[in-house]
């Protein structure tokens, strides 16, 4: 292992120690602790441009990013300048023109409302390959509605990418992708949260709402007065 890469591992080693606690965020004036799910790291703390721009690009440019999480085996693989996989991602971020103000339950519903209003129907059942074979490449649809009470609301969206183009012999191959948005009305402010993942069976299904849930009860737990 050339000195390089030791530096980077140890770094990696380093970040993932610290990513370990709950990093502070401060939205308006009120100050959050916040945390990532177990075998996933806040990569923010890098303070590398190539991450804080990957992370923006996933966001709306409307919101501010507070924390974007690798797993732990993707952040050392880009400490060591390999490229990471990025099967899952989560990040939090909150509306930057909501940063100064007291969100009451109304404003919250209303902004989670205009959100999610182009996203369409949820799908008729769960057979989401093939609803998601009837949309366009690339466009996030809406799934399901997970939860929704007047502080949570979380919803499954999914989305097919062209893998491989079809050729002579063989079709064209299909890459699924789900992921969960849950806003968050906390302590008077607004949270946006998102998990990634590949979609490639049931299975995935059951860890994303799993984990977004926990994530969710983590944070609430992590914030509470």
């Amino acid at each position: 292992m050339t000195p390089v890469r030791i530096s980077a591992f140890l770094l990696a080693g380093f970040v993932l120690h610290c990513a370990a606690a709950p990093a502070p965020a401060t939205i308006g004036n009120e100050r959050f602790a916040l945390d990532s799910p177990p075998g996933f790291s806040d990569s923010l703390q890098l303070s590398s441009p190539r991450i804080q721009e990957l992370a923006e690009s996933i966001t709306s440019a409307s919101d501010r990013v507070l924390l974007f999480a690798l797993t732990d085996a993707d952040l050392r693989m880009f400490m060591g300048g390999d490229r990471p996989e990025f099967k899952r991602y989560m990040v939090i971020s909150t509306p930057m023109r909501l940063e100064r103000e007291r969100v009451d339950r109304e404003l919250f519903a209303l902004t989670v409302d205009d959100a999610i209003r182009n996203l369409g129907k949820p799908a008729p059942n769960d057979d989401y390959v093939k609803h998601l074979g009837l949309l366009p490449e690339g466009r996030p649809t809406l799934l399901a509605e997970l939860r929704r009470e007047p502080e949570q609301v979380s919803v499954l969206l999914g989305a097919r990418l062209l893998a491989k183009q079809a050729t002579l012999f063989k079709d064209a191959e299909w890459r699924y992708v789900v992921s969960t948005q849950t806003s968050l009305l906390l302590r008077g402010k607004m949270l946006n949260l998102v998990i990634y993942g590949a979609y490639d069976g049931a299975a995935d299904l059951d860890w994303i709402k799993h984990t977004t849930q926990r994530w969710v009860d983590e944070l609430m737990r992590l914030n509470r007065r």
